[in-house]
């Protein structure tokens, strides 16, 4: 079991879109609606581990702070702006269903920052003790935030009830994270910190990767029929999620050559692009009735476009930042041979999160 999970983890390039594809013709085949009961507990399966594995210590150390200001504020500033001023782009005219595609990008827009920022981190050789401060901050500033700033964006689209809204982020984020940081401390305690770093921490991001794959196979099922019935709006969906993932890209990028060194520039845009789509959808499919499975198509998609951006970033990663020792010593593919450049990158993968 253990073996399937880890290649489940390390191959998300490809697990993600074909358990969407195995969700798009379980639900037109079959009756979804009972998946529905399934949403609560896969995300919690989903969350959970990734917040054992935290290293909240690691948020007092180190000298960062124009750091760790800087990429919050792009995170709650910048980045929502721009998933706000995206929707209206692409959505701003249309059906009902545009308008709820553009709450799911917003929410997209709101919720930084996901675990796989840590290994995304890690693995470009970046700044990785920075990249988990920028999780916590992320994800308890996020989680505070997301509810007013929906309301106040995006409250003429949808009706947004913040308290609701406010206790499904509790239970999405809060929960599993004291659970999370509970379960890390009563292991330390009864084993220790070698055994619990070596043996034990590992053993939990498999589990979130198969959350996300399970999540992602809820969203299409439930959205099967509809989907179906109009192959265009995954065309109408990825044209702007493509556009929001460059835009950010490239902002980041230069603002990271020109402020930072090249692993805190690498920590900050992993810190950023990496959104916390789990959480995102979870909030999606919870918080808004029949209209949030509309929303959850576009943050489902965009997990898509996500994790391959971020594969096709970190295998240009040396050539894109330089430090006064060259470029970054990045050797893609000598672990194993794998049949493309994505698969060789998330194959890597550093274990500390998986969505």
């Amino acid at each position: 079991m253990w073996q399937l999970l880890a290649k489940l983890q390390k191959n998300l390039v490809w697990s993600i879109p074909i358990s969407m594809t195995l969700g798009l013709l379980y639900g037109y085949w079959f009756d979804p609606g009972p998946l529905k009961n399934y949403i609560i507990p896969v995300t919690f399966v989903m969350v959970y581990p990734m917040m054992v594995t935290l290293n909240v210590k690691s948020i007092f150390k180190g000298q960062d702070r124009a750091l760790q200001l800087t990429t919050q504020g792009i995170n709650f500033v910048i980045i929502p702006l721009l998933a706000y001023y995206t929707g209206k782009l692409f959505f701003g005219n249309g059906p009902e269903k545009y308008g709820l595609w553009a709450v799911g990008l917003f929410l997209i827009g709101v919720l930084p920052t996901s675990g796989m920022t840590i290994s995304w981190t890690g693995f470009a050789k970046g700044n990785k003790e920075a990249a988990i401060k920028m999780v916590v901050f992320g994800l308890v500033i996020g989680a505070l935030a997301a509810p007013v700033y929906t309301k106040v964006f995006m409250g003429a689209t949808i009706e947004v009830n913040m308290l609701h809204m406010f206790k499904q982020i509790a239970l999405f984020v809060f929960v599993p994270l004291f659970a999370g940081l509970a379960t890390q401390a009563l292991f330390k305690i009864k084993y220790g910190e070698k055994v619990w770093s070596q043996n034990i921490k590992p053993k939990f991001p498999p589990f979130s990767a198969l959350g996300v794959t399970l999540i992602a196979f809820l969203a299409m099922s439930l959205k099967a029929k509809n989907i179906i019935a109009n192959p265009g709006d995954i065309l109408h969906i990825l044209i702007p999620l493509i556009f929001f993932y460059v835009i950010s890209y490239l902002f980041l990028t230069v603002a990271g050559k020109l402020f930072f060194t090249r692993g805190d520039a690498i920590a900050m845009v992993f810190g950023v692009v990496m959104r916390d789509l789990s959480i995102a959808l979870a909030i999606a499919m919870t918080a808004f009735g029949q209209q949030g499975l509309t929303i959850a198509l576009l943050i489902a998609l965009a997990y898509v476009v996500q994790i391959q951006s971020a594969a096709w970033y970190v295998l240009f990663v040396g050539k894109i930042f330089r430090d006064k020792s060259g470029p970054a010593d990045i050797k893609v593919g000598k672990r194993e041979p794998c049949s493309s450049p994505q698969a060789v990158a998330v194959a890597k993968i550093l274990p500390d999160g998986a969505n």
